[in-house]
């Protein structure tokens, strides 16, 4: 990391400066600000010397490794080890100091001068080091400080200058202007990162899950019922009278005792009891790289508003995630999604399914999430929808997975931007009568990566993809890379009769009515090229869509279970991965306490 630097050594004690703050001008340009409150004393070196600890000489300063930018500045024994920015949120990392009883930790923003006191239960130790994050940040730069505590006092800081955040991306239908909720501030927070006013922040951690405490609201007169435990809280919720945004934070890994409790003995359920008072504006998100839903999953049933991220979902019973039943407005992004719980089928040896949209679900984004070898990733539509249902795939990681990216009934489906990398079966798969625009995605060593029921490559198999009546797709841009001596991508434009998809020339190009499915005689909707119905997107370059998504799909820093599939053996194998699967049966966390708690 670039250190600043000045040719002359001394020390500027701060009691000469009258100002509240320090500028420091670099050679480009840029300002970094110091508030003269926080310095003990300022440092001027050689240029080939080494930043030191005005207080303590023997101290080096620490840089934080993957800051996005700015610098540390220490008072006190504190060392800050890393830190960087995210997607609305930022971290620190600092080692244990001698003596310390506790830690406040305080934020920002850069160009503010008063620092707000982050939440206890976001500070936690992990033997080694200890971490904090900071949630809900809109994009911009911030400054974290560090404060070591001894006894009842304040002993000694760190800060952090200086470090960005970025925007989430709020595409697709979750976000369609003409939407059920309009698509404005899904979850618990707002479109620009920050929480709801009023929002109700619930911490849930292994050891608070059965204890954890919430007023909810119960009738239509305001009156509230108190509940202990996180089960008790979503019963209670059941009855669509608790209006306030709410927002979950899971810490660590956190076990299915106590979380199934609330009417599904395998997932956390959101569950209303009637669809005219939906539980709505929740979020559910994993704090830091390790938020761990382990032997659970989540299901959603007559939901609005509804936003899942950044967590880690491992040995799920059922299916992973599963919103069916009237759910509008649901927002799933930035989740690690590995193995299920083996199934009684054969098909479920891997788990059911990864991921589930059905029955009247409808206005859905799923993105920037990585499935590890998911055996069924997601089904998107039943028989039952009494419409389109508008669902949107984006810049998801298919990473080694076999098929259902996704598979769609009747449904209308945006699936663009995605990484399908050495998928076994098949990529995206339509039957009963549905609808679905390809658009500009990466398909590596993938065989068949477009299927209609009954017609195209399906027909010159077994047609064992389905026996249902086909889909009609409309494929645009995409690349399809490392094809075996299987690959098979039938185009309407080289066979009239039965085809995979329909190849357009360009973006907006409709497809004629007269064009229909083999089986059903189904014509594509065109919804993507309706004003009214689409939302506002920019598609990456196809070509570059391997390494955006690689880079930015799943849990903060990649989740702290990584892993590497051997594209050799693992593109064409739809066998459960051995290795993999011991690795998530012997997951264990590293936290070792939180604060708060």
């Amino acid at each position: 990391m670039k250190k600043i630097a000045f040719a002359v050594a001394t020390l500027v004690s701060m009691s000469v400066f009258a100002q509240k703050a320090v500028h420091i001008y670099k050679k480009d340009g840029t300002k970094v600000e110091y508030q003269v409150a926080d310095l003990d004393s300022i440092v001027f070196v050689k240029a080939d010397t080494e930043p030191v600890n005005p207080v303590n000489p023997t101290d080096p300063v620490e840089q934080g490794e993957g800051t996005t930018s700015g610098e540390v500045v220490t008072k006190g024994d504190v060392a800050i080890s890393k830190s960087a920015g995210w997607f609305e949120s930022g971290y620190v990392e600092w080692t244990p100091v001698s003596g310390a009883t506790g830690y406040n930790v305080y934020y920002k923003a850069t160009d503010v001068n008063s620092y707000t006191k982050a939440d206890a239960m976001l500070v936690r130790n992990y033997g080694s080091y200890f971490r904090a994050d900071v949630v809900g940040l809109p994009a911009g730069s911030y400054d974290i400080k560090v404060v070591a505590v001894k006894g009842n006092a304040e002993s000694g800081a760190a800060s952090v200058a200086q470090i960005k955040t970025k925007a989430y991306s709020r595409q697709g239908f979750a976000f369609a202007p003409n939407s059920v909720t309009g698509g404005k501030g899904i979850g618990a927070y707002n479109d620009n990162g920050s929480l709801k006013s009023g929002a109700v922040v619930l911490y849930l951690t292994e050891k608070n899950k059965k204890t954890v405490t919430m007023d909810v609201v119960t009738s239509t007169k305001g009156t509230t019922t108190a509940c202990t435990g996180i089960s008790a809280i979503l019963k209670a919720m059941q009855k669509g009278l608790e209006n306030r945004p709410v927002c979950i934070r899971i810490i660590g890994k956190v076990t299915i005792d106590g979380i199934n409790e609330s009417g599904d003995t395998n997932n956390l359920l959101l569950k209303a009891s009637n669809e005219s008072s939906p539980i709505q504006n929740i979020t559910i998100e994993g704090i830091g790289n390790d938020a761990t839903c382990y032997g659970w999953g989540i299901r959603g049933l007559r939901t609005r508003s509804i936003e899942v991220r950044n967590l880690g979902l491992m040995l799920w019973g059922d299916d992973g995630l599963a919103f069916e039943t009237a759910n509008y407005n649901i927002w799933i992004h930035h989740n690690d999604i590995f193995y299920g719980a083996e199934g009684s089928d054969a098909d479920q040896v891997k788990g059911d399914g990864s991921m589930d949209l059905k029955n009247d679900s409808k206005y859905m984004t799923i993105s920037y999430n990585h499935f590890f070898d998911s055996g069924k990733m997601s089904l998107c539509g039943m028989k039952s929808e009494t419409g389109p249902n508008y669902i949107s795939y984006d810049h998801n990681w298919f990473d080694h997975s076999d098929s259902r990216h996704p598979r769609i009934r009747t449904m209308s489906v945006h699936v663009w931007n995605n990484y399908y990398d050495g998928v076994s079966k098949y990529g995206v798969g339509v039957t009963y009568g549905a609808s679905a625009f390809v658009e500009a995605n990466y398909f590596r060593n993938c065989d068949k990566p477009m299927l209609s029921s009954k017609q195209g490559t399906d027909a010159l198999g077994d047609g064992s993809f389905s026996g249902e009546n086909g889909g009609i797709i409309k494929s645009y841009n995409n690349v399809f890379a490392e094809k075996s001596g299987k690959f098979s991508y039938i185009t309407y434009q080289t066979n009239k009769t039965s085809f995979d998809a329909y190849e357009a020339a360009s973006r907006n190009e409709q497809v004629p009515s007269s064009i229909k499915t083999v089986a059903g005689g189904t014509p594509y909707d065109n919804f993507d090229t309706n004003n009214s119905l689409m939302y506002t997107y920019k598609a990456d370059d196809p070509a570059n869509v391997p390494a955006i998504v690689t880079a930015n799909a799943g849990r903060l820093d990649g989740g702290d279970l990584k892993w590497k599939f051997n594209n050799s053996t693992d593109d064409a194998s739809y066998s459960i991965n051995t290795q993999l699967k011991n690795a998530i049966n012997g997951y264990t966390s590293k936290l070792v306490s939180v604060l708060g708690e």
